[in-house]
């Protein structure tokens, strides 16, 4: 008889079970680290004899699952070096792929579903282990045509191809109507002064009102579809600093579709970071103009 297998003789009161894959090369590395280990027939598992059982699996555990990505990093860096992607926007560091992109909230949302990627702050990229080199590379077509669409010029290049168009005379009248800093509230449901707000147009902050009535087809066409049985008033806010914004606290859940329909609704976290972006970008524009103008026009 196997002396692995439990007999007729009961198994000890004091130990902990688990269950382990059922590959022979695991087995045998988890019986090589618990010699006193024995198979239960009756309760289907691995059953470890001793007061401190469940921490010594839990440590043995947790050293597998470390070796297993570290051999997931090895063959995802195979399959990279087999066939590579080529990108100017993705780099393969000795540690991590490197992507570094242009804002595009397409690319965020792509990278956000790649398992283990990561925002470095402090660089301005995001990170993805080797480990996640096929998930990678599924969503790359997407992330780069989200980057190369989000490039300066290949902005540019839309707004000059629709000059002069219907949908050019569109958004330009959608520029200017975002230049008022005004936006449309529910008359009976004001957002709250002074702090971070999410709206259709970003974060803002809104400082105050007038109660002048606001139409519904301004609303409709510049910034969301405008409730019928609903009236609106018009609201002046402004964008909020950068220290403001690091300070304001995101909301716990998503909004939910009636704070969207309303106008207004609590920022969430990621809200905030594109609007810290914001914030920064804003900072540095201003200080490079103070620091391109003569010191006699200050």
């Amino acid at each position: 008889m196997d002396d692995t297998k439990e007999t007729s003789n009961p198994l000890p009161r004091e130990g902990a079970t688990t269950d382990l894959p059922h590959d022979h090369m695991t087995v045998q590395r988890f019986r090589a680290a618990f010699p006193r280990a024995r198979w239960s027939d009756r309760l289907n598992a691995w059953f470890v004899p001793g007061r401190t059982a469940e921490q010594r699996i839990g440590r043995w555990l947790a050293e597998m699952e470390s070796g297993a990505d570290t051999f997931a990093d090895e063959k995802g860096r195979d399959a990279f070096a087999f066939d590579p992607i080529e990108s100017r926007y993705l780099e393969a560091a000795p540690a991590t792929f490197l992507i570094r992109t242009p804002y595009s909230r397409t690319v965020i949302s792509e990278i956000r579903e790649i398992p283990h990627a990561r925002w470095d702050s402090d660089r301005c990229l995001w990170t993805v282990p080797y480990r996640s080199f096929e998930e990678l590379r599924r969503r790359w077509p997407a992330i780069e045509e989200a980057a190369e669409r989000s490039e300066p010029e290949a902005r540019r290049a839309r707004r000059e191809a629709i000059k002069g168009t219907e949908e050019g005379e569109a958004s330009q009248a959608k520029m200017r109507e975002r230049r008022r800093k005004r936006y449309p509230v529910p008359a009976d449901d004001i957002p709250p002064f002074g702090r971070a707000v999410g709206t259709h147009v970003g974060v803002a902050f809104f400082v105050g009102t007038e109660g002048e009535l606001a139409d519904r087809a301004t609303i409709s066409a510049f910034y969301f579809p405008a409730a019928d049985n609903e009236e609106y008033v018009w609201a002046s806010w402004r964008w909020g600093s950068l220290e403001e914004l690091v300070r304001a606290w995101p909301a716990r859940a998503p909004p939910k579709q009636s704070e969207r329909d309303r106008g207004w609704w609590m920022p969430t976290l990621e809200e905030l970071r594109v609007a810290r972006r914001g914030a920064k970008s804003r900072r540095r524009a201003k200080e490079r103009k103070q620091k391109g103008t003569p010191s006699s026009e200050k």
